[in-house]
């Protein structure tokens, strides 16, 4: 009986215990389970959750509720395709070491590309506006990855102008980021955080 009642007394401590370090919640867990995908599976994404995605998005708070943010969907196939020639004419070798290679845009069927003041400002208000659309898009079963280097490639070569055309990006704004999205087809292990990084004022 003793060994018994020991043994209730240690499981209720364990549970006591972990019930401390970590609280059970549906935004917690979708915070804690989402990682950059890179690999999707060759099937675009719903419409309909595209649009429930970037509504998250724009309900991201933004200073003096300016909403400074621009958000272009790309759910445009050839659009991507055609976009993705020219990177691939001009850079072989990047394209080379990805033997499942389709899309500049880590192989994702849609992106989300999001726009900022050209003379500056609203950064850190979209980047509150991206992290709403990834949690988002965790919660509804897909993959995200926020990419800069497309970005890059977009903005600075005459032939990719093209695609900035089609995003209808007025003059005053710019190309920022472009998030990745789609229907994952890995499931990455978190990486190391560095909690030494955080202090507790009290």
């Amino acid at each position: 009986m003793k060994k018994l009642i020991t043994i209730c007394l240690l499981a209720t401590m364990c549970m006591v215990d972990t019930s401390a370090q970590s609280i059970e919640n549906e935004v917690i867990n979708t915070i804690m389970a989402r990682r950059s995908v890179r690999k999707y599976l060759d099937k675009p994404v719903e419409h309909a959750k595209l649009e429930a995605v970037v509504r998250c998005g724009i309900n991201a708070p933004s200073g003096m509720n300016r909403q400074p943010w621009l958000v272009r969907v790309v759910e445009d196939q050839k659009l991507i395709a055609d976009v993705t020639e020219v990177f691939k004419a001009k850079n072989p070798d990047m394209v080379n070491r990805d033997k499942n290679f389709k899309n500049m845009f880590r192989n994702a069927p849609n992106i989300i590309c999001v726009c900022t003041p050209a003379k500056g400002g609203g950064e850190l208000d979209a980047g509150l506006l991206g992290e709403n659309m990834m949690l988002a898009a965790q919660s509804l079963g897909l993959g995200t990855c926020c990419l800069g280097g497309p970005v890059r490639f977009i903005k600075t070569d005459s032939e990719a102008k093209f695609f900035l055309d089609r995003l209808d990006i007025p003059e005053d704004y710019q190309l920022n980021y472009i998030i990745a999205i789609g229907y994952p087809d890995e499931q990455p292990e978190a990486k190391p955080r560095d909690e030494s990084k955080v202090k507790y004022i009290k």
